[in-house]
């Protein structure tokens, strides 16, 4: 099962890519290596449209920025896209720390993207997923994740701190993008995410029937990764341990048309906690970036606002200009020689990413090159 590969990842799938990166790790200073890595964009960009948020979640990740209602130009966003042609990136997520439904102008967003021959998807709270959007970004969207933290009303309130009847409106938004998309035989999926937190543990199964009602192709249920800068701390110390078992018996959901994913390998890393991870962050910043609201670059979205990973102003400087400046270069040397991954989250977004780059760049195989 998990046909999407949610709980891994498809780098794998993109070799040349990752032989650029390698070949720059195995010589830096190699001139050809040392160019085409700079030359290189990432193949994945998180896009934060808006920095507003119609939700204040228990336990957002990002409550530090503070939510500030910030609208990214559509007219830069578009120069930057231009700018990227040719140059690697394959995909990008509107997604950020704020909802990126809320932009007025989000469908014009989705248009310059596949436009310019980019994969696009979003992780939405679905509040707005109204009429306009499915009708007009549906057929070009490559899937939708939608935040769906609890089986019913109540929990769901009390996790995304709004209303029970946003459970309501989000369930008939859900509906009727499923049923537009099967009328129209579109290939967007959609499914939903939820973090297992002990204020939802019991509604979890409540959650995979009512997905299955809604149509959608998967549920998610991965752990909560505490982000250092957050101002949220009362899930940090979640054992997911006794977790371990619901697992098996979420299986019993599946079908040929509906999977839950429940994200054990995820899991398991998190009870490991650092317990024989890899010595560096062989992801950053080459296979990723992330943009602010306002413009800003930063080659990851754990460290929003340190200046440490900032590396341009997509309002300054088209992305190329940025990507393939000194700064970059220099942010990767510092991650590559002087960042502490302790430092990190645990099961950030590139961990699966990092494991693969790490099993080839640091194999210990025996007799590795009889294949």
């Amino acid at each position: 099962m998990d046909k999407y590969r949610i709980d891994s990842h498809k780098y794998s799938f993109h070799p040349e890519h990752s032989s650029t990166v390698l070949k720059y790790l195995r010589s830096p200073k190699d001139p050809e290596a040392s160019n085409n890595y700079r030359l290189q964009h990432p193949l994945y960009i998180e896009v934060s449209p808006v920095g507003a948020c119609n939700h204040r979640c228990t336990f957002c990740a990002v409550d530090y920025i503070g939510y500030k209602s910030i609208f990214m130009p559509v007219e830069e966003y578009k120069r930057s896209l231009e700018s990227m042609k040719g140059k690697g990136c394959r995909s990008i997520m509107f997604a950020g720390e704020g909802e990126p439904l809320l932009h007025p102008e989000i469908n014009k967003f989705v248009r310059v993207t596949h436009e310019n021959g980019i994969d696009v998807s979003f992780t939405t709270n679905a509040v707005k997923l109204g009429a306009s959007f499915v009708e007009n970004s549906l057929k070009y969207t490559s899937w939708i994740k939608v935040s769906f933290n609890g089986g019913d009303q109540e929990t769901y309130a009390k996790i995304h701190r709004t209303k029970e009847r946003d459970f309501d409106i989000v369930s008939e938004n859900i509906r009727t993008a499923v049923s537009y998309r099967n009328k129209h035989k579109l290939s967007c999926a959609i499914g939903l995410q939820c973090l297992l937190l002990p204020d939802n543990a019991d509604s979890i199964e409540s959650l995979c029937k009512h997905a299955k009602k809604l149509g959608v192709d998967y549920v998610v249920i991965k752990p909560y990764s505490q982000h250092e800068f957050s101002e949220t701390r009362i899930y940090k110390d979640v054992d997911y341990a006794e977790y371990i078992d619901l697992g098996e018996r979420l299986k019993a959901y599946n079908d040929d048309s509906f999977e839950v994913v429940f994200r054990i390998n995820t899991i398991k890393n998190w009870l490991k906690q650092n317990e024989g991870r890899y010595c560096k962050c062989l992801a950053t910043p080459s296979t990723w970036a992330y943009w602010m609201a306002d413009g800003s670059v930063y080659t990851c979205s754990a460290y929003l606002l340190d200046e440490r990973f900032k590396i341009g102003n997509i309002t300054e400087k088209d992305f190329d200009g940025i990507w393939t400046s000194d700064k970059r270069i220099e942010n990767s040397n510092f991650v590559l020689n002087e960042l502490n991954i302790s430092e990190c989250r645990v099961n950030c977004r590139m961990n699966e990413v990092n494991l693969y780059l790490d099993s080839i760049h640091n194999s210990t195989v025996p007799h590795m090159n009889f294949i």
